[in-house]
């Protein structure tokens, strides 16, 4: 009989999948009119942090080293794409206080927070291809289960609205109107549900019972102490 096993998200999931929320609800025309501008845009900014702790949580499983040069290149590219979309949701933090800021304070200089924008959207097609490149070779990888192609291009589109969504965004100096306000929402809309949807198909089967078993050096420590025996 096979062992019953349960199905969860995995652990960056989580934070991708509720920042992916919120960043679709900010976007909402009709939930910015209802609640307003300061808690609208706190929306977006408590988003962004939950997608900077998954970015986080994911790059710590990629090991916190970079990749050695005679390591493959799936494993240089996942990496690498971690800490690249590890950045870019710094800038998303840049953006979203910013704007959060100089809603709460319209007398607050904090700069505009178009361009940490567009560097974050940056950042995200960059990791979001090198994550692609990391598909090709699965086998290789940490787990071989962390990135699958559905997952990878669902992520790649999401990253392009969001590009999409930056430019819309950009405020026009001689007008101080957006280039696109209905792409700077829509963009931001349909590439938060694309993130949402490629966190949610980032799952795993977890055995009934299952207890985590010590990898790498925690395994070299533990094989240590058991030879070394008790202290007397």
């Amino acid at each position: 009989m096979t062992p019953e096993r349960r199905v969860r998200l995995r652990r960056e999931a989580w934070g991708f999948a509720i920042g992916s929320v919120f960043f679709a609800v900010g976007a909402v025309p009709f939930y910015a009119d209802a609640v307003g501008a300061v808690v609208t845009n706190a929306t977006f900014f408590v988003g962004a942090i939950f997608f900077t702790l998954a970015a986080f949580i994911q790059l710590a499983l990629s090991g916190r080293r970079p990749a050695r040069r005679g390591s493959d290149r799936a494993v240089r590219a996942d990496w690498w794409a971690a800490v690249v979309q590890f950045v870019g949701t710094l800038f998303f933090n840049l953006s979203t206080s910013a704007a959060l800021i100089s809603v709460v304070n319209e007398n607050a200089r904090v700069g505009s927070g178009w361009r940490p924008d567009a560097r974050g959207s940056v950042c995200f097609l960059v990791a979001s291809a090198l994550a692609v490149v990391a598909t090709t070779e699965r086998d290789r990888l940490w787990d071989p289960k962390a990135r699958t192609w559905r997952c990878t291009w669902l992520n790649m589109v999401g990253s392009v609205y969001f590009g999409v969504s930056a430019v819309g965004a950009y405020v026009v100096p001689t007008t101080s109107d957006f280039v696109s306000l209905l792409w700077a929402n829509l963009g931001t809309f349909l590439g938060a549900l694309c993130f949402l949807a490629a966190a949610l198909l980032s799952r795993r089967d977890i055995p009934a019972g299952y207890a985590p078993t010590p990898t790498g050096a925690n395994s070299r420590l533990l094989d240590y102490v058991r030879r070394r025996g008790p202290r007397r």
